[in-house]
């Protein structure tokens, strides 16, 4: 099993505060929420449902996605600190009112250390459901208070983070003219190309869906399609946007990008620490993942107090100032973008997290 209690495996920020295993026999439920940090106040990230292999398997995935939403709140500028929870089973097929319900109890029992909201598998209708059980759960529908779909924000945010990786790269912040390729065109990866073909970018996609491929195609034909995410690779692009899964970024795929930039939606795109360094030595420009996919986050987050998409979309435009400020940090302490963005969220959650031993 994973060692839950052993050394971080970013910087020196605390090991995950808290783990905790619900069961549910009757409905079937089977889920495991992490709680990475509060330094920052109460813990803040989404539910996936997915068919894991093993408990492990589950667990090892909880703990690596509420570890990487700690860095993401905190470089987005939220008083929210990192949590995730995993629902383990297939969500074609297991997911129910009573599975959802139930989970909402467990969650409401954590009294507001963990807000939840939507993951792969989960959906703005099932947070409505799992909200008649807690008050802790935000990425609802607009019928019930929501902002509804944050797939909007999280393109939009990635947008603003390729913008920024082009002007590091190329001097300009404009994407015309350049190949994007987009491996994943789901819910975030398809309005991503919406912005990258609005900027006069090239675009080539890849995902496992080919009803999610002819939707793209439908809106826009002259789009080219590959096979897979390994052709994708192969391909002459000038930008890969990883959209899907996360570990596409291994020692196999990167020595054969010919991509000047690396900037997606997908969360964890590194397989293993040491492939920021690969890329860096490649002369590979990587935008970290947690920064830029951060649109979606911030907009479930400004739910919480009341949403104005406005508001939080003028949060989401900032992600390009953020990449900016971690290209520019990089390059002064001569280290890969991945390390210096984990050195301004520790930074943050350090001297944030530090005030909470002032006595009120």
């Amino acid at each position: 099993m994973p060692n839950v209690f052993g050394t971080p495996h970013k910087g020196t920020e605390p090991r995950h505060e808290q783990v905790v295993f619900c069961q549910d026999e009757a409905s079937g439920l089977r889920a495991i929420i992490a709680i990475y940090s509060t330094a920052l106040g109460p813990s803040l990230g989404g539910t996936r449902f997915h068919p894991y292999g093993s408990e492990e398997e589950a667990l090892t995935d909880a703990l690596n996605l509420s570890r990487g939403m700690a860095y993401k709140n905190a470089l987005a500028g939220l008083d929210h600190g990192g949590g995730k929870a995993v629902i383990i089973g297939d969500p074609a097929t297991d997911k129910s009112e009573s599975v959802l319900r139930a989970y909402g109890r467990f969650v409401q029992s954590l009294n507001g250390r963990y807000y939840t909201a939507c993951d792969v598998g989960t959906y703005s209708e099932d947070m409505d459901v799992i909200a008649r059980e807690s008050r802790y759960v935000t990425g609802r529908t607009v019928a019930h208070g929501g902002a509804g779909d944050s797939s909007i924000l999280t393109a939009f945010g990635v947008f603003q983070g390729m913008r920024a990786a082009a002007e590091r790269v190329w001097g300009t912040s404009t994407l015309r003219g350049r190949r994007v390729g987009v491996e994943g065109v789901g819910k975030v990866g398809h309005r991503l190309v919406e912005h990258l073909r609005e900027d006069g970018a090239d675009v080539v996609i890849c995902d496992v869906s080919e009803r999610a491929v002819e939707r793209v195609r439908g809106r826009h034909p002259e789009v080219d399609v590959v096979a897979d995410n390994d052709a994708l690779v192969r391909s002459e692009l000038d930008v890969y946007a990883p959209c899907a899964l996360g570990g596409s970024l291994n020692d196999e795929s990167v020595p054969l990008l010919s991509a000047r930039v690396v900037c997606g939606a997908a969360n964890n795109q590194l397989a293993h620490p040491g492939i920021e360094k690969s890329l860096a030595d490649r002369d590979v420009l990587y935008a970290p993942d947690y920064v830029v996919n951060s649109g979606g986050v911030i907009q479930v987050a400004d739910e919480i107090e009341g949403f104005d998409f406005d508001r939080a979309k003028a949060r989401a435009t900032g992600i390009f100032d953020t990449t900016r400020k971690i290209f520019a940090l990089a390059a002064d302490e001569g280290v890969p973008p991945a390390v210096a963005a984990d050195r301004l969220a520790e930074r943050r959650m350090s001297e944030i997290g530090r005030l909470r031993g002032i006595l009120l």
